[in-house]
C-alpha cells in the first residue's frame, strides 16, 4: 500500500535538496567564470570548444562532491558546508594548474585549443572524483 505521508516527507526532502544543491551549483559556476582569466560565456557563443569542455569538466568535478554530499550528509547545513569545501577544492585545483603548472593554460582556451579545455576538463574531473570519495568515510 502507498503511504502517502512518508512519500510527502520524502518529498519535501528531496525538494529542499535538490534546491540547495542547484544553488551551490549556480553560485560555484558564477564564481569559477568569475576567477578565470577569460569569459567563458562569450568563449562558447563564439564556438570555442576548448572553454566549453574546460568548464563542462570543471561542473562535473564540482557536481561529483555535491552528489557524494547528498548522498552521506544527515542536514541541510552539513551539506552545505561540503558544498562550500567542494567549490574551494576545485578553484583551489583550477588557480594552481592555471598559474603555476601550465601558465599558457588560459591563452590556449582562449585560442580554442582542444588540448587545453580538455587537460583542464581533465584535472576538474580527477580533483571532483578524489574530493567525492573522501567525503564518504
Amino acid at each position: 500500500m502507498f503511504d502517502w505521508f512518508a512519500f510527502q516527507t520524502g518529498a519535501t526532502a528531496f525538494v529542499l535538496a535538490f534546491t540547495a544543491a542547484i544553488v551551490f551549483f549556480s553560485v560555484f559556476k558564477y564564481v569559477y567564470q568569475l576567477i578565470t582569466p577569460y569569459n567563458e560565456r562569450e568563449l562558447i557563443r563564439a564556438g570555442n570548444t576548448a572553454a566549453a569542455v574546460g568548464l563542462g569538466g570543471a561542473l562535473i568535478g564540482y557536481v561529483l562532491p555535491l552528489a557524494s554530499a547528498l548522498s552521506h550528509t544527515v542536514s541541510l547545513t552539513e551539506f552545505a558546508a561540503w558544498a562550500l569545501l567542494a567549490g574551494v577544492i576545485q578553484i583551489a585545483a583550477f588557480t594552481v594548474v592555471s598559474r603555476l603548472l601550465y601558465r599558457a593554460l588560459a591563452d590556449r582556451i582562449e585560442a580554442g585549443e582542444m588540448a587545453a579545455g580538455v587537460y583542464l576538463a581533465s584535472i576538474s574531473i580527477c580533483v571532483g572524483l578524489l574530493n567525492a570519495a573522501c567525503m564518504t568515510t
